[in-house]
């Protein structure tokens, strides 16, 4: 019998029919772990916590019955010798000279060598992280704020006292009804992102609003004058700011978020707002 060469069609083949399985318990066992490890938030909105891990756990259980039920590799060689069984001489002599076919089916083999290692690292390794500031510009800050803010009741009236980070981000630019709130003070935690209108004595203190997972998310801020505040801090840094609302010393349009203390602090467990 031939012995097995994994330079033969069999070693892609073998890749080919386990690579979907291979992902399905490297995606199993990254959801698992950060549902375990309290950091599935970073990537979902909680009340899909028990759904995921509940999924998950089922996605894990069908994959290993599918490992447990599909031939081993052994029997694809035995099925691969049987079928070069009987042929003859001038049929495997020009069997023999079709390497270009065998080496689309390595390069095949190396590239989902490449995806299965590339997964692993990606949802293993690599340490779980919030979306960033360079995101938030991306997804236009300022315009979802706004578009939030058109959507949602006036707040006036209400206890501001009981206000959360996303509520202070959109009555701030309801116009003029903010402006009875201009005497309360403030204290409010995001991350630093420059602010597109005036990046160099502005900045924007940013928190993500997740309707379902991070793919969903929306930037919400509130913008905060500081000259010079890259001396300071850089983007990303997450700072606990304290202050009051008022018209904006550059002549800006709208309330910024005047600080009378500014410090840098840890991502707090839930970075995410709902």
């Amino acid at each position: 019998m031939r012995r097995w060469d994994w330079r033969s069609t069999l070693w892609p083949r073998f890749l080919e029919r386990w690579k979907g399985i291979a992902l399905t318990l490297i995606g199993v066992v990254a959801t698992l772990w950060l549902a375990f490890s309290g950091q599935l938030g970073l990537y979902i909105h909680p009340r899909y916590f028990l759904f995921t891990t509940i999924m998950a756990v089922i996605g894990g259980a069908l994959a290993i019955v599918a490992m447990l039920l599909l031939p081993a590799s052994g029997a694809d060689e035995a099925d691969h010798e049987h079928e070069h069984e009987g042929e003859s001489e001038a049929d495997a002599s020009q069997r023999r000279r079709r390497p270009r076919g065998r080496r689309r089916a390595l390069a095949g083999a190396w590239a989902t060598v490449a995806i299965l290692v590339g997964a692993g690292i990606a949802l293993l390794a690599l340490p779980p992280a919030t979306l960033s500031a360079a995101t938030a510009v991306q997804r236009d800050v300022e315009r979802t704020t706004s578009d939030l803010a058109n959507e949602s009741p006036l707040l006036v009236g209400t206890d501001p006292s009981e206000f959360t980070f996303r509520d202070w981000a959109l009555v701030v630019r309801q116009g003029g009804a903010a402006a009875e709130l201009t005497t309360t003070d403030v204290s409010l935690v995001g991350f630093v992102m420059p602010a597109p209108d005036d990046p160099d004595d502005t900045f924007v203190l940013a928190r993500f609003t997740i309707t379902c997972c991070a793919v969903d998310a929306q930037p919400i801020g509130v913008p905060v004058h500081l000259p010079d505040w890259r001396e300071r801090f850089s983007p990303d840094d997450w700072v606990d700011a304290t202050g009051r609302f008022g018209a904006d010393p550059a002549g800006g349009e709208g309330l910024v978020l005047l600080p009378t203390s500014l410090e840098v602090t840890d991502q707090p467990s839930e970075p995410y707002v709902y």
